[in-house]
């Protein structure tokens, strides 16, 4: 019975090395999505803070208004962010992994209309990312695909 009880102990024991190791191994194989980005309109920068991804807008192809001046959050529901400037806005945030190459869990918001959705990305080899935007359940939505820049 004494033996039994040390190969159990030793088994759960082995059992949770096991786990730990698995779990590190994967993590680190698990590719990166965090850099800088681009579509057709801005680049972005993905970056990591407390566990969780956030995007930032670095630049946009268009950066200033009809009027000369810089591009601002003039849609944004808060009227009090009007004048914060788009170039620099953190506008993705809370995405947590779901899997090897793909985080959920985020909100995106779109300055251009000021509405915040729910959001997922996947990485399609390394220099792809797909960027789902949706309201509700991930099949009502719209997708993007940006792709790395160095």
């Amino acid at each position: 019975m004494f033996y039994g009880q040390h190969t159990s102990v030793f088994r759960v024991l082995f059992c949770v090395v096991l786990f730990v190791a698995t779990e590190k191994i994967l993590a680190a194989d698990s590719p990166s999505v965090t850099g800088l980005w681009k579509n057709e309109d801005a680049s972005f920068e993905v970056y990591e803070e407390n566990g969780k991804l956030s995007a930032k807008i670095v630049s946009l192809r268009e950066p200033l208004a009809p009027d000369g001046r810089q591009k601002t959050d003039i849609h944004n529901p808060d009227a009090g962010k009007h004048s914060r400037p788009i170039v620099g806005m953190v506008f993705m945030t809370g995405f947590t992994p779901t899997g090897s190459g793909k985080w959920g869990n985020g909100t995106i918001y779109d300055p251009k209309s000021g509405n915040t959705y729910s959001c997922n990305m996947e990485l399609q080899g390394t220099d792809t990312l797909k960027v789902r935007g949706y309201i509700g359940v991930s099949l009502i939505g719209r997708t993007e695909t940006w792709k790395r820049t160095n």
